[in-house]
């Protein structure tokens, strides 16, 4: 019997150490794209733009909006794209409407509204969702007469110079996607949408930059930029058979050595899911996708003999972003039993110092995302304690939601098919707005929330082990556990909290 367990014990012991030694390639992945940001601001290059201050050098755009039951939102929505300065022989507007509730009625009155003002704006409907966003999109380009194709979803308000900032960069035809940076109206409503703001800032600089600016693979981030038509139609069109679209057209359109262009510099206001339920859908989409992406993209990257090795490693990494989630979920729920193990079998003691590689990975995150902070707010002390603040909430609460996305990248990486779940729009701009009678939100909590909440409570196990295991107790990994039985436990009580 003794045998068994310790065979066990090696097991756990493996896999503990694989979930550990990949998490730290990701965070040292980081790091490299931080040393690329750092390199990228130093040596900023102008490219020349292509000049639309004359009639004939003014591309013909089109705007599509793809929408579904966003009642709360399209009247915001339209009239930001109204207000938008370009030369109106020069512009449409596509409403691509898969709406199935009273919206229809309201997106048909205000397209009207703006179509007599002098906007060329068109509701386009389908008799069904077929590929969701990417079928809409598909749908649209079949009659849109823009050569270039600006994309915004519904909690987006562009500036009314957006197109003015990004259609110049098309001066070179081998451009085929200009993507702008995306900024949020409501950042400090709570908790959430401090912590989205936050990992998204750091994707929208440190990530985006740091593979842009040396000829790695980014992605369209599925609104807030602007497509070469041509671009969409050599790379094979929207296809539907993944739920990020926009990372499976990018990833084929680079293949097809198409060259992308990211403006950090330009900045795209949104509004950020303030419910859980809501960044629930939101997550478990972009992870899915994520690892659906991987699965139909990795063997095309890695055959592909006109890519450089960083390239590649970068472009594997990107692909397996979501599935950092697994990893980290593992390492949590095997950190208590190796906790015992280490405790019980005396002569495997000095394989513990294994368990240091997270505290070198949390080291490199909490390095790399302080200096993308610093730029923003400042290199003060006041500053650095409320980004150590910042940085922790983050940390925690990314650890609690290890569990929904793991399950979604499971099911990404096993190929089951699930239908592509819109994230509820809610108007949100100040803390005196509320969500409280979204229509949209669901009545029931996640079958998922009650095994998060029992991992909350083997977590406190966790915590209560570190004062009865050996002699004097183990508080090695006691700092682990607390923050993973916080951010379970958070991610659980609000899952109750902001039900519809």
């Amino acid at each position: 019997m003794e045998y068994f367990w310790i065979n066990v014990s090696y097991l756990i012991m493996g896999m503990y150490s694989i979930s550990l030694l990949l998490v730290l390639f990701y965070s040292l992945a980081q790091l490299n794209l931080l040393s690329n940001y750092k390199r990228a601001n130093q040596n900023k290059e102008e490219l020349p733009l292509l000049d639309i201050s004359t009639p004939n050098k003014v591309p013909y755009v089109t705007i599509q909006l793809p929408v579904f039951n966003e009642l709360y939102v399209m009247e915001r929505l339209l009239k930001c794209i109204n207000a938008i300065e370009y030369p109106r022989e020069r512009l449409e507007v596509q409403v691509l409407d898969d709406s199935t509730d009273e919206s229809v009625s309201l997106t048909k009155s205000l397209v009207e509204k703006y179509k007599s003002e002098g906007l060329d704006i068109i509701q386009v409907r389908r008799e069904n969702r077929v590929g969701f966003k990417a079928g809409a999109l598909k749908e649209g380009l079949k009659s849109c007469k823009g050569e270039l194709v600006a994309i915004f979803d519904a909690d987006f308000l562009p500036h009314p110079d957006w197109l003015l900032k990004t259609v110049p960069h098309f001066d070179q035809k081998d451009i085929g996607v200009v993507q702008t940076c995306w900024s949020h109206i409501n950042r400090d409503y709570s908790i959430l949408t401090e912590v989205q703001a936050f990992a998204l800032d750091a994707h929208f600089s440190l990530e985006q930059v740091g593979r842009n600016s040396e000829g790695h693979f980014i992605n369209f981030n599925g609104t807030a930029g602007i497509w070469r038509k041509e671009t969409i139609i050599d790379a094979g069109n929207w296809e539907g058979d993944t739920l990020t679209e926009d990372l499976d057209l990018s990833y084929r359109a680079q293949l097809k050595n198409w060259k992308f262009k990211y403006l950090e510099d330009v900045k795209t206001p949104s509004e950020l899911p303030v419910v859980m339920s809501a960044i629930r859908s939101q997550q478990f989409r972009w992870n899915k996708g994520g690892a659906e992406n991987y699965q139909k993209m990795i063997k095309k990257v890695m055959d592909n003999t006109e890519l450089s090795f960083m390239t590649k490693a970068h472009s594997v990494l990107h692909l397996l972003n979501s599935t950092m989630f697994l990893n980290v979920l593992v390492v949590g729920i095997l950190s208590i039993p190796m906790l015992y193990i280490k405790n019980t079998w005396g002569h495997l003691a000095w394989y513990f110092n294994v368990s240091s590689l997270f505290i070198v990975s949390t080291l490199i995150f909490f390095y790399c995302y302080w200096h993308l902070y610093r730029k923003q707010y400042g290199s003060s002390l006041v500053n650095f304690m409320n980004y150590i603040k910042t940085f922790f909430t983050f940390y925690t609460v990314a650890m609690g939601f290890s569990l929904h996305n793991s399950i979604a990248v499971m099911e990404g990486h096993l190929g089951k098919k699930s239908e592509f779940v819109r994230t509820p729009k809610f108007n949100i701009k100040s803390l005196k707005d509320s969500w409280k009678n979204n229509k949209y939100l669901p009545k029931k909590v996640s079958n998922h929330t009650i095994i998060e909440g029992i991992l909350a409570l083997y977590f406190l196990f966790g915590m209560y082990s570190a004062f009865t295991v050996g002699k004097n107790g183990d508080f090695g990994l006691f700092p682990f556990h607390l923050l993973l039985f916080l951010g379970f436990g958070f991610v659980f009580l609000n899952s109750f909290k902001t039900q519809g």
